[in-house]
């Protein structure tokens, strides 16, 4: 375990950021003592995480870690299947995050976290569709006023893997999907589905992994 006294200022990365945006950085200690408070649903592979100030990582790369150990234990047997939900758990991790150089860590600290764990280089097709997906789910922007750093409103994908390794993306408003919290049993509207109130932005077609690479690489470069 960490130190708990490790000095604060190895936890900042100057002290004007600290002044200008509050940003300090969580201990690995204490990051792993809180995900343990939620260790069932910090292991589970379908699980949804999201760090309203993500930074580099701190707490979503051991949420990564956790997902990754169990499908292991699940899937380690087959390539196949390690390859399909090791890329589930990664769709599962969500962030937003002020600064451009911490939204940037965090993304390369994700991707080759999940790519150490199925030992992959840079050109395999698991590879650029992780990319694809840790540039769509860690966010620049400002979680208290939901909007990107470029003004726009943050959206968030829901990712689901159905089977036979194909992959759905459904977009949503982040704005819409906080609101969520007002639905359900004992409100106005527990009588209604989530699907009956809260309609995605977009849906895009079934992909597999090398389709799911391929597409949005060929849209960035349009």
């Amino acid at each position: 375990m960490s130190n708990p006294n490790l000095p604060v200022e190895l936890l900042v990365k100057s002290k004007k950021r600290v002044a200008d945006h509050g940003e300090v950085f969580t201990p690995k200690w204490m990051v792993d003592s809180m995900l343990d408070l939620v260790k069932d649903e910090s292991e589970r592979i379908e699980s949804r995480f999201l760090e309203p100030a993500c930074g580099s990582g701190n707490f979503l790369i051991p949420v990564l870690r956790r997902k990754l150990r169990t499908v292991q234990d699940r899937f380690g047997k087959s390539a196949f299947e390690q390859q399909q939900y090791g890329l589930l758990s990664l769709m599962c991790i969500y962030g937003i995050e002020l600064l451009g150089d911490n939204a940037a860590e965090c993304r390369q600290n994700l991707l080759e976290e999940f790519s150490a764990f199925l030992k992959l280089d840079c050109q395999d097709p698991a590879h650029k569709a992780a990319r694809v997906v840790v540039e769509v789910n860690i966010v620049e922007g400002d979680a208290l006023t939901l909007k990107r750093t470029d003004g726009d409103a943050i959206h968030f994908s829901e990712w689901a893997y159905l089977g036979k390794g194909k992959f759905q993306r459904r977009d949503f408003k982040y704005d819409e999907l906080i609101q969520m919290s007002s639905f359900g049993e004992g409100t106005l509207f527990e009588a209604f589905e989530p699907d009956e109130i809260f309609q995605p932005i977009e849906t895009y077609p079934q992909m597999n992994i090398q389709e799911l690479a391929t597409a949005f690489y060929t849209n960035r470069s349009n």
